[in-house]
């Protein structure tokens, strides 16, 4: 990469240093996140990595995160889908490129940006493709999807109905021109390939490796957990719903309340009441949840496959468990089945169910759970982030020329 700018040398003023030993300015990476992105582990984890590379300026909700450079910091109450009556028109009325930006917040992003220049610009979700193009000014863009953009909430009509049409025109348009497309699982990159025709790679939702030891089993009392935000759809009734069946287990709860306005988080407290082994504890920061979590025995999820994002699931929290040195309870979704299968973790139930669930625990005595917690200890780093930074790594070198 050239360099920024060079010296000034006025009239008589003899050139000291050769181009080759001018100073080259730090690369200038844009990452735009429509998440309280301190609260995201994943785009944390990104931001950490991209920290490596050059000077980072975050764009999104909430505060600058520890390893950015700069934060344009996009007001809580400026939504990121287009919301407001015309942006409901414009997606009623499929005038979908007239749409492309007309939310709230990415208005306010492009305010915020203003006339900056970046080197690499990163789009985290389809909501944020058409900024990203838009201020990227010919530098190259990487799409991080996440997961499957189209059907994000397809299971709500009014987002299947309105916003699932944006979403699908978003990828159509913009990963095409991307200059790097990710997804969270190889079922899902497969899956935007054959839909868009482009190369997916596969940067899972993987944290780092953890310095942790199982902590012992008691024989009489299996200490279940889970983790995470208390999101309609996710089943975490049934959760509490079996654990009340199974009387030598206890639930521990980590909730960060949903845009609900905490309704939802409510109800699992009302449901939760008058039990003295269901607990529900205020959320913990991404850093510290696999300390948090190692005090406990089995990692517990269970959600049902109501959109392609849910039958795929590969979440942070399950990665979360492993380096919490956790047993795994899950249902029968095809990546964490799969990997729970493939380590030993733990079990998975038969289907969805709370009576298939309620079955799987009754299976976890305690020579049963010691079992899959030494299992994620082995696989440890398998299983850890070490295989998705390099991938991270590889992306970003190739997008800034090899300079960095």
């Amino acid at each position: 990469m050239p360099p920024r700018s060079t010296p000034w040398c006025g009239p008589g003023h003899a050139v000291a240093a050769t181009v080759d030993s001018l100073p080259v300015a730090a690369p200038q990476i844009l990452c735009i996140s429509y998440s309280p992105i301190t609260g995201d582990a994943r785009v944390l984890r990104q931001v950490g990595v991209l920290a490596r590379f050059g000077e980072v300026t975050t764009l999104g909700y909430g505060e600058k995160p520890e390893a950015a450079t700069g934060h344009l910091r996009v007001e809580d109450g400026l939504n990121s889908l287009p919301r407001t009556p015309l942006g409901v028109a414009k997606l009623a009325t499929r005038r979908l490129r007239s749409a492309e930006l007309a939310a709230p917040g990415l208005q306010r992003g492009l305010e915020l940006v203003g006339d900056r220049r970046f080197d690499l610009v990163i789009a985290n979700d389809a909501r944020a493709l058409p900024l990203a193009h838009a201020v990227a000014h010919g530098a190259p863009v990487w799409a991080d999807m996440h997961e499957w953009a189209a059907e994000e909430f397809s299971h709500v009509a009014t987002w299947r109905l309105l916003v699932g049409p944006l979403m699908k025109h978003l990828c159509e348009r913009y990963l095409p021109q991307s200059a790097a497309v990710t997804t969270v699982c190889e079922p899902l990159a497969q899956r935007y390939t054959e839909h868009y025709g482009v190369a997916c790679e596969v940067v899972r939702n993987a944290g780092p490796w953890r310095d942790l030891q199982p902590t012992p089993v008691q024989d009489d009392c299996v200490r279940l957990v889970h983790s995470g935000a208390a999101i309609r759809g996710r089943n975490l009734e049934m959760l509490i719903e079996a654990t009340l069946e199974v009387p030598h287990c206890t639930l521990d709860l980590y909730l960060v309340p949903a845009a609900d306005g905490g309704r939802y988080l409510g109800e699992l407290r009302a449901l939760a009441r008058g039990s003295d082994r269901i607990r529900i504890n205020p959320p913990v920061a991404p850093a510290e949840l696999p300390t948090t979590l190692n005090q406990y025995d089995v990692g517990a999820f269970c959600m049902p496959p109501i959109n392609i994002n849910a039958e795929f699931a590969l979440p942070n929290k399950f990665f979360d468990f492993v380096q919490a040195r956790l047993c795994h309870a899950v249902g029968p979704a095809p990546e964490m089945a799969r990997l729970v299968r493939e380590y030993g973790l733990g079990v998975v139930s038969a289907d969805f169910s709370k009576e298939s669930f309620v079955a799987a625990l009754r299976t976890l005595d305690a020579d049963a759970v010691r079992a899959g917690k030494q299992a994620s200890h082995e696989h440890s780093h398998e299983l850890s982030s070490e295989h998705d930074v390099t991938v991270v790594e590889g992306i970003v070198t190739r997008l800034l020329g090899g300079t960095a």
